[in-house]
């Protein structure tokens, strides 16, 4: 209503999830498992290029191991999917699923995974995509990524809602936006 915040909920699940399910089924350091993910992994099986072959990093002194980039999607995967579903079932318990009938923003480093947005669409059945905030300020090039959406999202509409006029403060802009940022999570958490 108006700018504010409607719902809001906890997942437990996230991309230090995914990487350690790699790390495990793969039994590889967690450092490395961080680094398939990133460098190779996506997030469905069939988008997975079979014949494509990664090393995977073996524990201690034990020598890496081929494996098919299909192979880890296949890992990869099923918490995707576990993950978007409970968000899915979230959105429905709540009563707003009608109101997200533009479809579903995906945001995080996870998010610009290969096969993400497909995933997505294929659990939600509505249209997805991946969200990057339009920041003009300093280091733009590193914070127009989708790692950093939500934070830096939530503060530019603080700085937003200030500049309209709503519960303006002394501070500086920065400075009273994370005043009302933490009044808000003191007041809700």
């Amino acid at each position: 209503s108006q700018g504010s915040i409607r719902h809001t909920a906890v997942i437990p699940i996230a991309g230090d999830q995914i990487t350690n399910d790699i790390a495990m089924a793969l039994r590889t350091p967690t450092v490395e498992a961080e680094d398939l993910k990133i460098h190779h992994g996506v997030a469905k099986q069939d988008m997975a290029d079979p014949n494509a072959m990664i090393d995977v990093p073996g524990v201690g002194d034990r020598e890496p191991r081929p494996m098919s980039k299909q192979a880890l999607a296949a890992v990869i995967e099923p918490r995707v999917e576990e993950l978007f579903t409970l968000v899915r079932n979230i959105i429905r318990e709540s009563g707003y699923e009608d109101m997200v009938s533009s479809g579903i923003v995906l945001t995080g480093g996870t998010a610009m995974m290969p096969g993400m947005v497909e995933l997505a669409e294929q659990v939600f059945l509505k249209p997805a995509r991946i969200g990057a905030p339009e920041y003009r300020g300093h280091l733009h090039e590193v914070l127009r990524s989708p790692r950093y959406s939500t934070g830096l999202g939530l503060l530019m509409e603080g700085q937003a809602q200030m500049v309209r006029g709503r519960r303006a403060t002394q501070g500086g802009s920065l400075q009273g936006v994370v005043t009302r940022m933490k009044e808000w999570f003191t007041g809700n958490f």
